[in-house]
C-alpha cells in the first residue's frame, strides 16, 4: 500500500497536504465514517481522490452538479487516472457500458447524480463494482433544514446495505450545526464516526457592506481600484447581462454568465474567463462550482442572497491564492425589504401549488393516472404565458414538487448528440458508393465512436468536424442528409430543461402535500434569511466573526481588515477613556440587565462610538451578553 504522501506527489505534483486533508485522509483509510467540512478551495477532493488511489478498488463519487463531474473526470484522466461519470443525457447504452467498465475495467472513480442510485440498471450492476469509498460532496443538500435541499440525497444511505463495511466520506463547505448532525444522521454514521472542520477564518479575504442608492456607481469605483479578476453576483439573468454591458462601456472587460445560455456559451465563456481572456464575469449562482482559478481578485454581490451560506461560498471564490482580496456585499433599504416578503413568496399555500400543478399537467396534455417516470421539455416562458402565472412563482412550487418527490426539475438539462447506425454493414458500403461525397463522415463516426453499430454512441461535432476537417455547420447539415436517407438515426443535442414525473397525475384536489414539512422549511428559510440581513446590516461586529458565528466557530479573532474593523480602528480611545468607560458599564449593569438605550442614555458623557467599540471588545472577550430582546447584562 503506497503512502498517501507520495500519492499526492506523484499524481498531484504537491509535496504537502493542505490543512486537515492528512487528518480526514487517515481517518477514512481507518474505516471511519467521516465528516469534512472545508471552505471554498479547500481541497474537498484530494480528501477521497488520494484515499482511493492509496486502496484496491474504485471509489463512488455523488455529486448534484454535472459539471463538476465531467470536470473533475476530465482533470483524473489528463493525470493518468481512469476516471467514469454517470449523469442525465446519457442513453441506456451509455450508462450500460459505463457501469460495466466500473465493475469489470481497471477505472479508480465513478461519478454518479444521487437520483441514478435508484434506477434498476445501477442496482444491477452494484454488487459486482468493487467499491473502496463512498464520497457524498454538496452533503448538507442532505438536509431539509439546509438551503439546497435535494430529496435524492435522502436515499444514499440505502446503498449502505450493499457495502456495509465501506466508510462514507461526507464533504461540504458551508453547514451550520444543525445541518451537520443532519448529515450524520441521514447517512446513518457509525458510532466511530469522526468530523473535521477547518476554520471559516479567511485572513486574507476583506469583507464589507454597502447601503447605496446607486450600485453602478460603487460597482465601476470598484473595479477600477481593485485590479485583477473578479466576479459579480446578480440575482436575474437579465441583470447579468445589463451589468457586463455597463462594464465593457467603461473600459472594463466582461461577459456574463447564466443557465439560460447553451453549453457551448457557457463553456466558451467560462474559458475565456479562467484564462483571464475575460476579466469579469456578471453571473448568477450557476456560476462558480468547481472552478479552480485561485487568482480572484474581487468577489462582489450586486444584490442581497437569502442565506449566508450561498455568500459565504460565493464570496470564498475570491483569495484562493491567499493574497489580498475583497468580498463586497451591495444592499439598500427597499431591497431588504422586499428580500422580508421572500418567505411568503417562496412557500405559498397549498392552493396555489394544487393550482400550478394542474397548469403543469395540463400544458404536457398528461392524463390523469398516468406520467410516471416520463420526461418533458419544459419552456417556462411559454408555460407562464399560456397559464398567466409569474415566472417566479412557478419556480418556488416547482421546487417544493421536487421536493416532495413528485417530479424532477432539470433546469440545466444537457444531452449530447446521439448516432447509430441502422443499416448492415454492406448496406453501408452501397450507400458509401452512391454517395461518395459521404463517405469521410462515416468513416469519421465509425473511427471515432466504437460500438456506433450497435446502440446510440454520443458524438461531439466539432470534434467530428475537425477529425475529418469539415466545418460543423456543413457537418451537421450532412448527417441530417444521411438520416433523412435512412443511414442513421441522428438525434442532435437537447439544451432544454426538463421535468419529469416520478409520480402519476393525480387530480389537484387530491394532490397530497405534506404542509408540516414545508411549514418547516419556511421557517428555516426565515432563519437563514434573518441571519443575513443582520450580517447585511451590521456596522460594527466583525464579519469574519458574524460568519464565523454563524457555523458555530466562536473563538476566530477580529479580522482587522473587514469595513467595519476598519471603521473600528479609526476610533481611538485613550487608556483613561478605556478605563473610564469599562468601569461605568460594569456599575449601570452590575447584577441586573438593563437595555442598551438606557445604557447609552446614562452614558451620554462619553461618545457614543466609543461606548460602542467597548461593549464589541467586553462582548468578545465575553465580559457582558446580550439577549435576545437586546438586554445587556454580565457574565
Amino acid at each position: 500500500m503506497k503512502d498517501p504522501g507520495e500519492i499526492l506527489k506523484e499524481y498531484w505534483g504537491y509535496n504537502a497536504f493542505r490543512p486537515l486533508q492528512r487528518e480526514i485522509i487517515n481517518s477514512v483509510l481507518g474505516g471511519h465514517d467521516t465528516l469534512a467540512i472545508m471552505p471554498t478551495g479547500g481541497g474537498k477532493s484530494i480528501c477521497f481522490q488520494v484515499p482511493s488511489m492509496v486502496k484496491e478498488g474504485i471509489c463512488l463519487v455523488i455529486s448534484p452538479l454535472i459539471a463538476l463531474m465531467q470536470d473533475q473526470v476530465l482533470n483524473l484522466k489528463k493525470k493518468g487516472i481512469p476516471s467514469l461519470a454517470i449523469y442525465s443525457g446519457m442513453s441506456f447504452f451509455e450508462i450500460k457500458k459505463t457501469l460495466r467498465n466500473a465493475a469489470y475495467g481497471n477505472f479508480k472513480f465513478l461519478y454518479v447524480s444521487p437520483e441514478r442510485l435508484e434506477t434498476e440498471l445501477f442496482l444491477e450492476f452494484i454488487s459486482s463494482i468493487k467499491i473502496n469509498l463512498i464520497a457524498v460532496d454538496e452533503a448538507h443538500c442532505i438536509s431539509q433544514w439546509g438551503y439546497d435541499f435535494r430529496p435524492p440525497y435522502l436515499h444514499i444511505a440505502d446503498i449502505r446495505e450493499y457495502f456495509p463495511n465501506i466508510p462514507i466520506l461526507a464533504l461540504t463547505a458551508s453547514a451550520t450545526l444543525e445541518v451537520q448532525e443532519d448529515i450524520c444522521n441521514k447517512l446513518v454514521f457509525k458510532k466511530d464516526a469522526q468530523s473535521f472542520h477547518q476554520s471559516f477564518e479567511r485572513a486574507n479575504l476583506s469583507y464589507s457592506a454597502f447601503n447605496l442608492s446607486s450600485k453602478e456607481n460603487k460597482l465601476i469605483h470598484i473595479l477600477k481600484k481593485v485590479p485583477g479578476s473578479g466576479i459579480v453576483y446578480c440575482k436575474s439573468r437579465k441583470r447579468t447581462k445589463e451589468i457586463a454591458e455597463l462594464l465593457n462601456s467603461n473600459e472594463i472587460s466582461a461577459d456574463f454568465y447564466h443557465a439560460g445560455l447553451s453549453n457551448d456559451e457557457r463553456k466558451n465563456r467560462q474559458e475565456n474567463w479562467v484564462n483571464n481572456k475575460t476579466r469579469i464575469i456578471s453571473c448568477t449562482n450557476a456560476f462558480g462550482m468547481g472552478i479552480d482559478k485561485p487568482d480572484v481578485r474581487s468577489v462582489i454581490h450586486y444584490d442581497v442572497p437569502d442565506a449566508l451560506e450561498n455568500y459565504y461560498q460565493e464570496a470564498g471564490r475570491a483569495g484562493r491564492d491567499e493574497k489580498k482580496a475583497y468580498a463586497v456585499l451591495f444592499y439598500n433599504e427597499r431591497e431588504l425589504n422586499e428580500l422580508r416578503k421572500q418567505a411568503d413568496i417562496r412557500y405559498p399555500t397549498k392552493e396555489v401549488i394544487r393550482t400550478v400543478y394542474a397548469a403543469i399537467c395540463n400544458y404536457f396534455q398528461l392524463p390523469s393516472g398516468s406520467g410516471e417516470g416520463i420526461s418533458y421539455d419544459f419552456d417556462i416562458n411559454s408555460f407562464v404565458k399560456k397559464f398567466k402565472l409569474e415566472a417566479y412563482l412557478v419556480n418556488n412550487v416547482l421546487k417544493i414538487l421536487e421536493q416532495e418527490e413528485l417530479i424532477i426539475y432539470n433546469e440545466q438539462f444537457f444531452s449530447l448528440s446521439t448516432v447509430v447506425f441502422t443499416v448492415t454493414k454492406s448496406e453501408l458500403e452501397e450507400f458509401e458508393k452512391s454517395y461518395p461525397h459521404f463517405e469521410e463522415i462515416v468513416k469519421g463516426l465509425l473511427r471515432l465512436y466504437e460500438g456506433i453499430f450497435d446502440f446510440p454512441c454520443s458524438i461531439n461535432e466539432t470534434q467530428l468536424a475537425k477529425f475529418i476537417t469539415l466545418k460543423k455547420e456543413k457537418l451537421v447539415a450532412s448527417l441530417n442528409k444521411i438520416k433523412q436517407i435512412g443511414i442513421i438515426d441522428y438525434i442532435p443535442q437537447k439544451e432544454k430543461p426538463q421535468i419529469m414525473f416520478l409520480q402519476n397525475r393525480v387530480n389537484a384536489k387530491d394532490l397530497m402535500i405534506n404542509e408540516k414539512n414545508i411549514s418547516e422549511r419556511k421557517q428555516a428559510f426565515e432563519k437563514r434569511l434573518s441571519a443575513m440581513m443582520k450580517y447585511t446590516k451590521n456596522q460594527s461586529k466583525c464579519r469574519s466573526k458574524m460568519i464565523a458565528g454563524y457555523f458555530n466557530e466562536h473563538l476566530v479573532r477580529r479580522c482587522g481588515v473587514c469595513d467595519n474593523c476598519i471603521r473600528d480602528k479609526k476610533i481611538i480611545i485613550t487608556n483613561e477613556e478605556f478605563e473610564a468607560i469599562k468601569s461605568s458599564i460594569e456599575k449601570i449593569v452590575g447584577e441586573k440587565s438593563v437595555s442598551l438605550i438606557q445604557l447609552y442614555q446614562e452614558l451620554n458623557s462619553f461618545n457614543q462610538a466609543k461606548i460602542k467599540k467597548i461593549l464589541n471588545y467586553l462582548q468578545e472577550e465575553n465580559k457582558i451578553k446580550s439577549s435576545k430582546e437586546g438586554l445587556i447584562g454580565m457574565r
